[in-house]
């Protein structure tokens, strides 16, 4: 039941990644989210001009210069694939005279696999995407407005019955808020879903289950059934209904808006790299 991605699935994630995380005015606006000091540590002046990779015998290397690049507890910072090399390498290569750490998500993700800072193991990873299963955004529903209602039933319950189609399970919404009650069996056959993907692709599939808030959506996305930009809508369907009654600020709905995409994207993308056993040309990925 894995999925393996197909190259043109990578071009895709890799594309809006690289176009999401080149918008100027999303690192600008986040300025006004943090103070001087916690920015200062999220960024350091540029002290690199090439980005290149090696093949070590450890995995694929990344040299700043003829520097190589380590992890936050000083490991090697060395990858399983070229396709996840590359796509590192494009991030560095994307800084300008500032190195902004907050923007390089795929290099965040790979370093929490190589340092695991929490020293969690492969079921404690599983548990933790698992425990969103129980409170699934698109498994809790409102009783009114009927619009919202409506909304939902419309937009949810299409991913809910591919879902349960798919792998042959029950998911169910509820309007109760303790939510619907997940069986067993549903549970048992997501967990050894999980089960079959390596360490590094866990952590993709927690990152993303996090922004999403939904287990159900990350498996759409990662099984390719959605898009990053539907899966991310679909997350925050009740907040656009909302904004488009009421209105929103504009520049702040903006923000949130493409840094979810760019961290579902990169998640995404991290989770097929991963997951992927060919070699991807530099050129496919490049272009």
């Amino acid at each position: 039941m894995k999925t393996v991605a197909k190259l043109s699935t990578l071009h895709i994630y890799l594309t809006l990644y690289k176009a999401l995380v080149s918008l100027k005015w999303i690192t600008q606006v986040l300025s006004l989210y943090t103070d001087e000091d916690t920015e200062d540590k999220r960024e350091r002046k540029k002290f690199y001009q090439n980005v290149s990779i090696t093949q070590g015998e450890g995995g694929y290397e990344i040299n700043l210069d003829h520097r190589k690049l380590k992890t936050p507890n000083a490991k090697l910072f060395t990858v399983p694939s070229e396709a996840l090399a590359v796509a590192v390498a494009t991030e560095w290569d994307s800084q300008q005279d500032t190195i902004k750490f907050y923007t390089m998500h795929l290099t965040t993700l790979c370093n929490t696999s190589l340092d695991n800072p929490t020293q969690r193991n492969k079921d404690q990873l599983i548990q933790a995407a698992m425990k969103f299963l129980d409170t699934d955004t698109i498994c809790y529903r409102v009783e009114e407005p009927e619009t919202l209602v409506e909304l939902q039933r419309n937009e949810w319950d299409p991913v809910i019955d591919w879902a349960e189609k798919r792998y042959d399970v029950k998911i169910g919404s509820s309007t109760n808020i303790m939510g619907p009650d997940i069986p067993a069996k549903t549970k048992e056959t997501f967990i050894s879903l999980l089960a079959s993907y390596n360490m590094w692709a866990l952590q993709g599939i927690e990152f993303v289950v996090t922004q999403l808030k939904s287990m159900v959506l990350s498996l759409g996305l990662i099984d390719r059934h959605l898009t990053v930009e539907k899966a991310v809508l679909l997350s925050r369907l009740e907040e656009e209904y909302q904004i488009q009654k009421w209105g929103n600020v504009e520049w702040a709905h903006d923000y949130e808006l493409q840094e979810l995409r760019a961290r579902t994207a990169a998640g995404t993308l991290f989770v097929h790299l991963c997951s992927e056993s060919s070699t991807v040309k530099h050129k496919l990925l490049q272009e």
